[in-house]
């Protein structure tokens, strides 16, 4: 029986997935995993049985990555599952970006208790509305992963101009992206050439502030920029001068944060790109199976701190085995298995940054003897046989 930690409300449609010998409550005494939405993980004593955390959920700010692999703590989450769910709501906040509707909404309220005269009313008091159409214009999308595939193929059906800018596009995105975006491969191309800025990338220290007092300068008057990723990927105090300058028309953003609430061009809605319930039943979906496949059969996909490893299940026993990227490893591991007559009948190994994972499937059972053997090798973090 496998315990599971739910750290938040995780969909039924997910845990449902899971299986009998499963059992997942919010109060689970030594997790073999953690399930988890927009808890933060920071502070919590990660617990030795603890093998994976899953987020539900494409971003995971919420946990402390560098610890858990330290521990050899798989991060799993789930990205794509929610982006039909932020592409909506992207192509939402372009056109309130445009249209002032938000304002028009708020003023029409107003009027409320004047009767007959409301219709006047509105037509005498709607030119102050007005807004572009975005048909014609271009949309500079900078990120063409998940999301941004969909927003920039969507805009194009929108009658839009498009050009992205990825230099890490996979050939499996490129591939999905509409012919008639434009692929650029300088970021200053689209800061010169948009009307309208859409930001979807990770948040790292590489785009940390990309959209900053110096990118702006390069931009249009006018220009409109929408923020569905992560807060700080802009500086805001960059984005609140040049709304004030007139160099900026409006941000749309997803964050809030109390210097941008309530302030003239600024439109913030409260962080709900995944608020569908569709994309939360996405997402715990895959963040179930990410769980389940890693528990019973050791393979890893769509890990943020682990290489993606995984075989079909052959010999006795799986050995899986979590260890620093240095030299020998591998040959340190076949040595000790050799010296308790174990043979390996096949094997998958592949490196992330610091970090690697191993899958042996051997022909009989790997021994107590052979796995504290293993351990007690220099660079070796953890150690799991799955019989």
């Amino acid at each position: 029986m496998y315990n599971i930690q739910t750290l938040n409300k995780i969909s039924k449609a997910g845990l449902s997935r899971l299986g009998d010998n499963y059992k997942a409550s919010d109060n689970a005494e030594n997790p073999d995993a953690v399930l988890v939405r927009s808890a933060s993980m920071h502070d919590m004593e990660l617990p030795e049985s603890l093998l994976a955390i899953a987020r539900a959920g494409a971003g995971v700010n919420n946990i402390p990555l560098e610890k858990c692999s330290e521990k050899g703590i798989v991060v799993f989450n789930t990205p794509g599952a929610n982006a039909n769910a932020v592409k909506e709501l992207v192509l939402t906040a372009l056109l309130i970006s445009s249209r002032k509707v938000v304002d028009g909404i708020e003023w029409a309220k107003t009027l409320k208790g004047n009767g007959d005269a409301v219709g006047k009313m509105v037509e005498k008091g709607k030119s102050q509305f007005v807004g572009p159409e975005i048909q014609g214009k271009t949309l500079g999308v900078i990120g063409l992963g998940a999301i941004g595939i969909l927003v920039a193929n969507a805009a194009v059906s929108l009658g839009m101009d498009v050009i992205g800018y990825d230099p890490y596009l996979s050939v499996d995105n490129a591939l999905k992206i509409s012919r008639k975006v434009k692929h650029v491969v300088n970021l200053d191309d689209i800061f010169e050439n948009s009307d309208y800025i859409t930001v979807h990338v990770p948040l790292t220290p590489d785009t940390k502030g990309v959209i900053n007092k110096e990118s702006i300068a390069k931009m249009k008057d006018g220009v409109r920029i929408l923020n569905y990723s992560r807060a700080d990927l802009v500086v805001s105090s960059d984005i609140i001068d040049a709304i004030e300058k007139g160099k900026i028309s409006a941000y749309v953003t997803d964050f809030a944060t109390d210097d941008i609430l309530d302030t003239k061009g600024v439109i913030v809605t409260p962080h709900l790109g995944a608020s569908t319930p569709e994309s939360e039943d996405n997402c715990a979906r895959m963040a179930a199976d990410e769980i389940k496949d890693y528990l019973e059969n050791g393979n890893i996909t769509n890990s943020v701190t682990m290489p993606s490893v995984s075989m079909p299940r052959t010999g006795a026993s799986r050995l899986c085995v979590i260890h620093k990227n240095i030299p020998n490893m591998i040959s340190s591991v076949a040595a000790k298995l050799s010296e308790n007559n174990i043979n390996i009948e096949s094997m998958s190994s592949q490196s992330k940054k610091d970090y690697s994972y191993s899958i042996l499937d051997t022909s009989i059972e790997v021994n107590d003897s052979a796995v504290e053997a293993i351990k007690a090798v220099d660079g070796i973090i953890r150690v799991r046989v799955i019989k």
